[in-house]
């Protein structure tokens, strides 16, 4: 316990002057937490990092994450984002066939999917800083509190399993314990800082938000069930890797994007 509480401390005192600062140290930043995710999956596949496949793809993981600097950074790109992408895609396809199917299409397909679910997920937090820092903290505040409330309130309530295949200590009432205390939390941040002129909209955002951080942590545990592994990496001491710190934000802040949220 020591020391994962050590390697949060060390961990914020890197990541809230970055989030702070934002701009390009904050996508810089960014992006490297995302290849460093990426790597972590593709190692559960047990791709080397050097190998081709995953060189390629982390070039695609960048294209993605710096999207929308791309018009200044590399105009081509920009003026051809979708065709840079397609791109990749069939030089994945083509490597396959070079290969002789010791690279396969389901190999192509973890690739695109993991640069994919990684990626999406990072950028549209990148995107989210773009908007304001305050809807920054109002995305950590929901996974944070999200996560603690779920925590102790499923070790002193939780009785009945959430989905035990997946992640067998979580319960029902952890679930249900993390929804209600994000909303309150949320609730405390709308009076303090206004980030929409409707507390229940702020409120039922909440809920979905934080029922889609939850969901984000699943499917990452059932990614390692998969493979077998119990952390998606070992970089952070006492947290396992990247992938299991970040699980929740890169399933949840799309979703505040694609209702417009933010």
């Amino acid at each position: 316990m020591i020391t994962r509480i050590i390697t949060a401390i060390i961990g914020l005192l890197i990541f809230l002057p970055i989030i702070y600062i934002g701009d390009y140290p904050f996508i810089i930043f960014m992006s490297i937490v995302a290849m460093l995710a990426f790597f972590e999956i593709a190692k559960m596949k047990s791709f080397k990092i050097t190998s081709f496949p995953v060189i390629l793809g982390t070039l695609i993981l960048l294209i993605v994450m710096f999207r929308s600097q791309l018009g200044d950074l590399v105009p081509f790109l920009h003026e051809n984002f979708n065709e840079s992408i397609y791109l990749g895609v069939l030089i994945l396809l083509m490597y396959s066939v070079w290969k002789k199917n010791t690279f396969s299409f389901d190999d192509a397909a973890f690739i695109l999917l993991a640069l994919l679910y990684v990626g999406v997920g990072f950028s549209y937090f990148v995107e989210t800083r773009l908007v304001g820092l305050e809807y920054v903290l109002f995305v950590l505040t929901i996974i944070w509190i999200t996560d603690s409330g779920a925590y102790f309130i499923g070790r002193s309530l939780g009785k009945n399993k959430l989905w035990p295949a997946i992640s067998p200590n979580k319960t029902i009432e952890g679930f249900v314990g993390g929804i209600v205390v994000a909303c309150v939390a949320t609730t405390i941040f709308q009076f303090i800082y206004p980030i929409h002129e409707s507390l229940l909209v702020v409120i039922i955002v909440t809920i979905f938000a934080s029922i889609l951080a939850q969901i984000g942590d699943l499917v990452e545990s059932a990614i390692k069930r998969k493979y077998n592994v119990k952390d998606s990496g070992n970089l952070l001491p006492g947290h396992g890797g990247v992938l299991d710190r970040f699980d929740s934000l890169i399933f949840m802040v799309p979703f505040l994007h694609i209702i417009q949220f933010i």
